[in-house]
Protein backbone atom coordinates (compact mmCIF):
# COMPACT_ATOMS: atom_id res chain seq x y z
CA UNK A 1 0.00 0.00 0.00
CA UNK A 2 1.87 3.06 -0.48
CA UNK A 3 2.19 6.25 1.76
CA UNK A 4 -0.36 8.16 0.83
CA UNK A 5 -3.18 5.66 1.11
CA UNK A 6 -2.00 4.15 4.32
CA UNK A 7 -2.40 7.40 5.90
CA UNK A 8 -5.80 7.72 4.42
CA UNK A 9 -6.82 5.05 5.48
CA UNK A 10 -5.60 5.61 9.47
CA UNK A 11 -7.39 9.38 9.02
CA UNK A 12 -5.74 12.73 9.19
CA UNK A 13 -1.81 13.18 9.90
CA UNK A 14 -2.62 15.69 12.56
CA UNK A 15 -2.22 13.57 15.68
CA UNK A 16 -6.18 12.82 15.83
CA UNK A 17 -5.58 9.64 13.99
CA UNK A 18 -7.03 7.90 16.79
CA UNK A 19 -10.96 9.41 16.87
CA UNK A 20 -10.91 8.78 12.67
CA UNK A 21 -13.60 5.90 12.20
CA UNK A 22 -10.76 4.49 10.01
CA UNK A 23 -8.24 4.03 12.31
CA UNK A 24 -7.48 0.19 13.60
CA UNK A 25 -6.51 1.18 17.05
CA UNK A 26 -10.37 2.37 17.61
CA UNK A 27 -11.32 -1.23 17.13
CA UNK A 28 -8.23 -2.78 19.43
CA UNK A 29 -9.32 -0.10 21.85
CA UNK A 30 -13.25 -1.11 21.94
CA UNK A 31 -11.67 -4.73 22.93
CA UNK A 32 -9.47 -3.94 25.22
CA UNK A 33 -12.05 -1.54 27.16
CA UNK A 34 -15.12 -3.80 26.68
CA UNK A 35 -16.90 -4.90 29.40
CA UNK A 36 -15.29 -7.56 29.82
CA UNK A 37 -11.69 -7.26 27.98
CA UNK A 38 -10.45 -5.59 30.95
CA UNK A 39 -11.25 -8.29 33.29
CA UNK A 40 -10.14 -10.81 30.85
CA UNK A 41 -6.45 -9.17 30.36
CA UNK A 42 -6.20 -8.25 34.54
CA UNK A 43 -7.72 -12.23 34.59
CA UNK A 44 -4.41 -12.96 33.44
CA UNK A 45 -1.73 -10.89 34.24
CA UNK A 46 -1.06 -12.97 36.91
CA UNK A 47 -0.99 -16.26 35.33
CA UNK A 48 -2.01 -18.34 32.70
CA UNK A 49 -5.69 -19.77 33.34
CA UNK A 50 -7.52 -22.48 31.57
CA UNK A 51 -11.33 -21.04 30.34
CA UNK A 52 -13.20 -22.97 32.98
CA UNK A 53 -10.43 -20.75 35.32
CA UNK A 54 -10.72 -17.71 33.85
CA UNK A 55 -14.23 -17.90 33.73
CA UNK A 56 -14.78 -18.68 37.85
CA UNK A 57 -12.67 -15.81 38.31
CA UNK A 58 -14.46 -13.58 35.96
CA UNK A 59 -17.70 -13.21 37.88
CA UNK A 60 -20.64 -12.66 35.96
CA UNK A 61 -19.29 -13.44 32.25
CA UNK A 62 -21.13 -15.85 30.15
CA UNK A 63 -18.93 -18.80 28.34
CA UNK A 64 -20.54 -17.48 25.05
CA UNK A 65 -19.20 -13.46 26.02
CA UNK A 66 -15.84 -15.04 27.16
CA UNK A 67 -15.49 -16.96 24.29
CA UNK A 68 -16.10 -14.32 22.35
CA UNK A 69 -14.02 -11.62 24.58
CA UNK A 70 -11.01 -14.39 24.12
CA UNK A 71 -11.24 -14.80 20.13
CA UNK A 72 -11.32 -10.73 19.51
CA UNK A 73 -8.34 -10.62 22.31
CA UNK A 74 -6.36 -13.24 20.56
CA UNK A 75 -6.74 -12.12 17.47
CA UNK A 76 -5.57 -8.65 18.47
CA UNK A 77 -2.13 -10.47 19.67
CA UNK A 78 -3.00 -9.64 23.14
CA UNK A 79 -4.00 -12.95 24.23
CA UNK A 80 -2.36 -16.46 23.30
CA UNK A 81 -3.70 -19.79 23.46
CA UNK A 82 -2.81 -23.05 23.70
CA UNK A 83 -4.62 -26.09 22.82
CA UNK A 84 -3.39 -29.82 24.27
CA UNK A 85 -5.01 -32.80 21.64
CA UNK A 86 -6.49 -34.51 24.86
CA UNK A 87 -10.35 -35.25 25.44
CA UNK A 88 -11.42 -32.92 26.08
CA UNK A 89 -8.93 -30.64 24.67
CA UNK A 90 -7.26 -28.40 27.42
CA UNK A 91 -7.29 -25.06 26.58
CA UNK A 92 -5.00 -22.05 28.13
CA UNK A 93 -4.74 -18.46 28.11
CA UNK A 94 -1.89 -16.39 28.80
CA UNK A 95 -1.00 -12.65 27.83
CA UNK A 96 1.60 -12.23 24.73
CA UNK A 97 4.08 -8.95 25.23
CA UNK A 98 1.47 -7.20 23.81
CA UNK A 99 -0.61 -8.27 25.75
CA UNK A 100 1.62 -7.29 29.26
CA UNK A 101 2.07 -3.91 27.46
CA UNK A 102 -0.99 -3.26 27.31
CA UNK A 103 -1.87 -4.60 30.92
CA UNK A 104 0.24 -2.42 32.57
CA UNK A 105 -1.58 0.67 32.44
CA UNK A 106 -5.23 -1.19 32.54
CA UNK A 107 -3.91 -3.05 35.97
CA UNK A 108 -2.43 0.49 37.30
CA UNK A 109 -6.53 2.33 36.38
CA UNK A 110 -7.57 -1.21 37.92
CA UNK A 111 -5.30 -0.56 41.45
CA UNK A 112 -6.15 3.47 41.63
CA UNK A 113 -9.60 2.59 41.09
CA UNK A 114 -9.39 -0.18 44.04
CA UNK A 115 -7.42 2.28 46.51
CA UNK A 116 -9.92 5.36 45.63
CA UNK A 117 -13.36 3.53 45.83
CA UNK A 118 -14.26 4.76 49.15
CA UNK A 119 -13.97 8.29 48.11
CA UNK A 120 -15.75 7.35 44.75
CA UNK A 121 -18.50 5.78 46.83
CA UNK A 122 -18.79 9.25 49.31
CA UNK A 123 -19.08 11.22 46.23
CA UNK A 124 -21.97 9.00 45.04
CA UNK A 125 -23.24 9.90 48.24
CA UNK A 126 -23.04 13.29 47.91
CA UNK A 127 -24.13 13.44 44.72
CA UNK A 128 -27.04 11.42 45.52
CA UNK A 129 -28.19 13.45 48.67
CA UNK A 130 -27.92 16.74 46.49
CA UNK A 131 -30.11 15.83 44.24
CA UNK A 132 -33.02 15.07 46.89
Amino acid sequence: MAEGNQVAAWGPPDGREVFHSNCPARQVLDHVTSRWGVWVLIGLREDDLRFFELRERIQGISEKMLSQTLRHLVRDGLVWRRVEPTIPPKVTYGLTDLGRGVCEPLAAMFDWIRDNADDIRQSRSDFDGAEQ
